[in-house]
């Protein structure tokens, strides 16, 4: 258990795999019951069901909702449904936001036809990146955001390097980083910490859909000075010791949580 958190409720987007999934598991270990939001499929949803298990397994609550997070009327009928669920005064400790769908195409490859087009990189910039202030807002104005409440987005390494194919979601999560920052300078007299985590390499389904994930995933192994590649238990377990502390001076920041690897030229 950390103190602090034994029995506060965290909200976390993307909930089913990945970064959001450990989180979710390393927050029912820290003694925290868990809203997810997750958008699975028939043959994917048993990765949300094992999460919701797990959680419950460690005596949390999970309330799960299998909804598009970027669309505005799913995510105000979630935030009504939390904020029916939630003691009138009761904020949510943490809402992490690490929603991984968006668009891997190059800009101006040989054949037009294979080019991004101008609603694919909209959705990315939309789901990757302005989701993030949309719920921030209608979590906040409905009173679920509050004094020690900390706010974590998932950035990447790809916000200040060129990847092959990463162009549309490089540029949400630079969006992202900027949107961090404003955020953090609004909320801050209100007692709400919000920051970006850039995380290492890390072998998750979002990272295999990425053009060249076979030679990102060598290199983190290979020249990460950790020794390693990075884990969804590093990042959750960063969140945890964050949320703990009610104080909200540490905001504003891309913390990098990656065994110094984006100190590494590629």
């Amino acid at each position: 258990m950390s103190d602090g958190l034994e029995g506060r409720w965290a909200l976390i987007l993307g909930a089913s795999s990945g970064h959001g999934g450990g989180a979710a598991m390393e927050f029912a270990r820290a003694g925290m019951n868990v809203f997810g939001v997750h958008l699975d499929l028939r043959q994917t949803l048993p990765n949300a069901q094992r999460v919701v298990d797990y959680i419950k397994d460690m005596g949390g609550e999970a309330v799960f909702f299998n909804v598009n997070a970027a669309d505005e009327q799913k995510r105000r009928a979630v935030v009504g449904e939390i904020r029916e669920r939630l003691a009138p005064g009761t904020n949510l400790r943490i809402l992490m936001h690490s929603l991984a769908f968006g668009t891997l195409r190059p800009y101006l490859p040989a054949d037009r036809k294979e080019a991004v087009n101008q609603k694919q990189v909209e959705m990315t910039l939309d789901v990757m990146a302005n989701s993030l202030v949309y719920w921030v807002q209608d979590l906040f104005y409905s009173g679920l955001l509050g004094v020690g409440s900390k706010v974590f987005a998932m950035t990447s390494a790809g916000s200040h390097r060129v990847l092959p194919n990463y162009g549309p979601t490089g540029a949400a999560k630079a969006t992202l980083e900027y949107h961090v920052k404003h955020l953090a300078v609004e909320l801050a007299a209100r007692g709400i910490a919000v920051n970006a985590i850039q995380a290492g390499v890390t072998d998750t389904p979002a990272l295999r859909k990425i053009p060249g994930h076979e030679q990102m995933l060598e290199f983190g192994r290979e020249h990460n000075p950790g020794g390693r590649l990075t884990v969804p238990d590093d990042v959750a377990r960063t969140m945890v010791q964050l949320a703990a502390d009610d104080r909200p001076w540490l905001t504003g920041n891309v913390i990098h949580v990656d065994g110094g690897e984006d100190l590494i030229v590629y």
